[in-house]
């Protein structure tokens, strides 16, 4: 009975009530198979039914797509349920498909105008879910189709446009919407005969137009400051656009302080204040400017340095017009201790209690008392700021300074010492460097022992990136006004004392230092210490100066045991300049046997670094093989060897190698024998250029 709908629809029904889905839907397109096209419009209301009622909106969409391949003039009821599930994409391109099909006729009784309508609102409201669709050129295609309807499409586009963040679009929709108007109605007036020139209508349009066109730029900003109000970039905008209308510049920065919530703002609300004053000003309005001021100061900034900026600006401005008393009067005033106080960084409190601790209004205070107040005042001022444990290196300098320039030494000393009580390494180094150079120039060698006392004391902590130029300060005393043996004692801490790359250099000063007080003998044991702590590369350096010197002395022997030790270090390969010197040594002071001596000790050497070398290899190698876990061959060539080069690795294999005494000078090869299993192998020739 499969020709029976009867029995399908029945059927159909006993799935769905069973909740079973794939089984639901694979009998109602079996159903649809089965029965003839004339009877499918009794299977489908219930499978659309069916469809709807699903968890998931793929089914349906697939069964809705199927159904409207029979019945296309059912397309509204698609569209309908996607605007359901928030498929809305589809939905406008079904709509837009239904809109520009001239033979459509809707079931609802809508009209055309009124599904455009429909795609028009749809579209303008959701631009982040409709994508597929060019939503400027269909509204645009509306405007030219249903020129009665102009208003509601242009706001549709201009809804689009503010939605997807378009709003310079809104503005020119909104021209152009304009301009249309006009045009409509030049030609209005045209085809009645009236003159353009006594249309007030007319001129009253074009006016406006004229004014939208002017006001742009304002009424960008205002869309951007009403999306956010605490836009501070933008408000600095909005008074340059009123620039030359003063009454207007001031009911933006009032509306502006009014609005800004400084917890919230983005950027610094502070510049509002000091532009508004500053705009007084400009004026010659001192007194408003003032007010502005002050009512500035009570502000509840975000940040101290805010409201620090603004008793800076505030001071600023009554020294550009000479009032200096009143500046003092005012920095003096933001500095005064509050009745409550607050830690800097205590965000709970008001920065009203917190900015006495700002080094910004006190640094301009110290600078104001020095060029207008009295000694006192300004030693009280810096005196305040090291209580106050927000001083910096470079004020403890300035202090200090300030008091030198007033003949006041020791109290300049002590100033000094507080600082370097305040402060730890590195931030302490300028401050040790500026009291050592300071009190070495007022006092020389008059108190030695005291200025050696700061010296140890510098040095005691002191990291050794910075003990170089202490130490050669202690040393220069020392030679100048102290003892040459302390000089010397100086020099051997600092050679111990800097870090490892500046040793050579320290070194070298010593040693000139030395031979200029003492006499080149005296340096034969710090060129012995410096050969034993430099690095090899250094080390190198140190032996040839040292034979040199011995050699420039007449002691000959000397000079070879030096070579003959730094030899050591010295691979021929590498560091053929230590051995051309060595060898122009000997021809000039040396004979038959001691240059054969020296050729002896260079093959030794070169000997062994060739073993260390191979030494490397081997491990290399066995690492190699311990990888890879099979005994293969690999035969490398080398040019400029006839021998030629043949590395073996061999799984699980011992290489002895020797020298082979038969070959030349000019080639230092040797025999490799490889044992695998108990058997042997044939030997392989390992060779290499003499100076390769």
């Amino acid at each position: 009975m499969h020709k029976m709908p009867r029995i399908w629809i029945d059927y159909c029904q006993l799935m769905v009530s069973q909740c079973k889905i794939t089984r639901s839907r694979r009998t109602f397109d079996r159903a649809l198979r089965a029965l003839p096209i004339t009877q499918h419009p009794r299977i489908w209301p219930l499978y659309l039914r069916f469809a709807r009622n699903l968890p998931l909106p793929e089914t349906a969409i697939r069964v809705f797509r199927r159904y409207l391949k029979l019945s296309p003039e059912n397309a509204e009821e698609y569209i309908d349920y996607l605007r359901s599930v928030g498929r809305l994409d589809e939905a406008a391109i079904r709509l837009a498909a239904v809109v520009n099909d001239e033979n459509f006729v809707s079931k609802e009784g809508k009209s055309n105008y009124q599904l455009w309508h429909e795609l028009c609102d749809l579209i303008s409201q959701n631009p982040d879910k409709v994508t597929s669709l060019k939503v400027g050129a269909i509204i645009r295609g509306g405007l030219t189709r249903f020129t009665d309807q102009l208003g509601k499409l242009w706001c549709s586009l201009a809804d689009y446009y503010i939605r997807s963040g378009h709003f310079e679009k809104v503005f020119d929709s909104f021209a152009q919407f304009e301009e249309s108007m006009i045009a409509a109605k030049m030609e209005t007036t045209s085809e009645l005969g009236q003159d353009e020139e006594d249309d007030i209508d007319l001129e009253l349009r074009l006016a406006r137009f004229e004014s939208l066109i002017t006001r742009r730029p304002l009424l960008l900003n205002s869309v951007l400051l009403r999306q956010n109000p605490h836009n501070v970039h933008e408000w600095h905008k909005r008074v340059k656009l009123y620039e030359g209308q003063p009454r207007q510049i001031i009911n933006t920065y009032t509306e502006a302080v009014q609005t800004i919530d400084p917890m919230k703002a983005t950027g610094k609300p502070h510049t509002l204040w000091v532009s508004f004053a500053r705009f007084y000003e400009d004026n010659e309005q001192l007194d408003d400017a003032r007010t502005i001021f002050e009512k500035a100061t009570k502000v509840n900034y975000k940040q101290v340095d805010d409201l620090a900026a603004v008793w800076c600006e505030y001071g600023e401005m009554e020294l550009r017009h000479e009032n200096y008393d009143q500046a003092l009067r005012i920095l003096r005033k933001a500095t005064a201790i509050p009745a409550r106080k607050a830690e800097y960084f205590d965000s709970s409190e008001p920065v009203q209690n917190r900015v006495y601790k700002s080094l910004k209004v006190w640094s301009m205070l110290a600078d104001l008392e020095e060029s207008l107040g009295t000694f006192q005042s300004t030693k009280a001022v810096y005196d305040r700021i090291i209580d106050l444990r927000i001083a910096t290196p470079q004020i403890i300098i300035n202090y200090a300074m300030f008091l030198e320039e007033h003949n006041y030494f020791e109290d300049s000393f002590k100033a000094y010492e507080r600082g370097i009580a305040l402060f730890k390494w590195p931030n302490v180094h300028d401050i040790w460097n500026t009291y050592l150079t300071k009190f070495i120039d007022r006092y020389g060698g008059k108190k030695l022992e005291r200025v050696r006392d700061l010296f140890e004391q510098a040095l005691d902590g002191c990291p050794a990136k910075y003990a170089k130029t202490i130490y050669l300060l202690y040393a220069k005393l020392e030679e100048e006004y102290g003892l040459a043996r302390h000089a010397m004692a100086v020099y051997e801490r600092a050679t111990a004392a800097v870090e490892p790359e500046e040793r050579h250099q320290m070194f070298n000063i010593y040693i000139k230092r030395a031979a200029e007080i003492y006499g080149v003998t005296h340096t034969r044991a710090i060129y012995q210490k410096a050969i034993e702590v430099l690095p090899d590369e250094h080390a190198r350096d140190m032996c040839l100066r040292f034979a040199d010197m011995e050699s420039k002395l007449g002691e000959i022997d000397r000079a070879r045991a030096i070579y003959s030790y730094c030899s050591q270090i010295c691979d021929p390969r590498v560091t053929a300049r230590f051995w051309q010197t060595w060898k122009e040594f000997e021809v000039r002071h040396g004979n038959e046997d001691t240059i054969r001596e020296m050729l002896r000790i260079k093959r030794s050497v070169q000997a062994t670094y060739n073993t260390q070398v191979n030494f490397m290899s081997s491990q290399m190698l066995k690492a190699t093989t311990n990888a890879t876990g099979t005994g293969t061959f690999h035969l490398l060539k080398l040019t400029g060897n006839q021998n030629g080069l043949f590395l073996i690795n061999v799984h699980d294999s011992s290489v002895l190698l020797h020298r082979n005494p038969e070959k030349s000078d000019h080639l230092h090869c040797f025999i490799a024998e490889v044992q695998l299993e108990q058997k042997s192998v044939p030997t392989a020739v390992f060779g290499g250029l003499k100076d390769d």
